[in-house]
């Protein structure tokens, strides 16, 4: 069992992070208590003997702040002497075993200054840890070193199938030059982290059809065009010459949440900058009414209450699919290419 739970953010939502790991720290029982600095980018629940798999053990998927979720031995950072960094780790992981080895600093300034520190210990410590058989590609586990400066480090680990899949939990996505603006960025990460490769290639192909509510100048269009979809992009603004041009775009000029299509679509996307209790209602409502199949939107969350209003918009989603009897997968995730906002996605089951 773990004695801490730390998880990466984004820098200034250590509020809501602490308060995501606390409301589940009262729904699952841990005992223990919470360390957060402002705009650190990570966050630490301390306790004793903390469930680390089971039904009340953190679940990286439900916690919507973390970027990543690491296990915790020891609450406090090791202190490591400028002469010799690597013999202290060394001897704080005898007797364990980890698939692979991840060094790590805080997404801040103080954080990315520590990469050519990284560059200039990983290859003798990754060598001394192979020699000592405590890197093994068999490990459900993954090693996390996650560096305050050069001279303290939380050793930590993650589960395999309980974990970001990229490194800090940050995917390096390519903006595309012929995208019309970079919130384009925002759904390809959403498609990766919430579609899997199957659904991907089963759910973003030719023949299917979409709406995107606030679509211009594109940027989400965009996505869903590349992947093969016909596309009702509704917006007042202008959109993208060259995506019209595609033939795979229809812009209409009207009331995104007056707008319903004739016939069901596929997918229903939105990045609309408005009220999110409004958007999360309209979207619930398309999938109860069975208008959409699918649906990925994002809400823009008030700065003083974001945890709060989050809980809010999905029991308020919550209750207008329950009362259309709808059965339902509702998701949230602050994703990397998010700022003031979460990522969402509903389906029926």
């Amino acid at each position: 069992m773990a004695n801490a739970y730390l998880i990466y953010c984004r820098a200034g939502f250590e509020k809501e992070a602490a308060l995501e790991l606390q409301h589940f720290a009262d729904q699952y029982g841990w005992q223990g208590y919470i360390k957060a600095k402002a705009d650190s980018a990570y966050v630490l629940f301390c306790g004793e003997d903390l469930p680390e798999t089971g039904d009340n053990a953190p679940k990286w998927r439900e916690l919507v702040f973390a970027r990543q979720l690491l296990f915790i031995q020891n609450a406090e950072p090791l202190r490591l002497e400028a002469n010799d960094r690597i013999s202290p780790i060394i001897a704080a992981l005898v007797g364990q075993s980890f698939k692979e080895l991840e060094l790590e600093g805080a997404d801040t300034n103080d954080g990315k200054s520590l990469s050519n520190f990284f560059k200039s210990i990983t290859p003798a410590l990754t060598s001394v840890l192979q020699k000592r058989a405590i890197l093994r590609k068999k490990s459900p586990k993954n090693l996390h070193l996650f560096f305050l400066d050069s001279t303290a480090v939380y050793v930590g680990y993650s589960y395999v199938d309980n974990s970001s899949t990229w490194s800090m939990g940050i995917p390096r996505l390519r903006f595309p030059k012929d995208a019309p603006s970079r919130s384009t960025l925002k759904l390809e990460e959403a498609f990766h982290y919430y579609l899997d490769e199957e659904t991907q290639q089963n759910w973003l192909r030719e023949g299917m059809t979409g709406v995107d509510l606030g679509a211009a100048p594109g940027g989400w269009t965009w996505q869903l065009v590349h992947k093969g979809l016909q596309v009702i992009a509704i917006d007042n603004g202008a959109m993208d010459k060259a995506l019209m041009q595609t033939g795979q775009v229809e812009h209409l000029r009207v009331d995104g949440f007056k707008f319903r299509p004739e016939r069901k679509v596929n997918w229903l996307v939105c990045d609309m900058i408005e009220s999110p209790a409004r958007v999360a209602t309209t979207i619930a409502s398309w999938i109860a009414d069975g208008d959409a199949e699918r649906a990925i939107f994002n809400l823009k969350l008030p700065m003083k209450r974001r945890f709060e209003e989050l809980q809010h918009c999905k029991e308020l989603m919550e209750d207008i699919l329950q009362d259309k009897r709808v059965h339902y997968q509702l998701a949230f995730k602050q994703l990397y290419h998010d700022r003031e906002e979460v990522t969402g996605y509903l389906y029926r089951r």
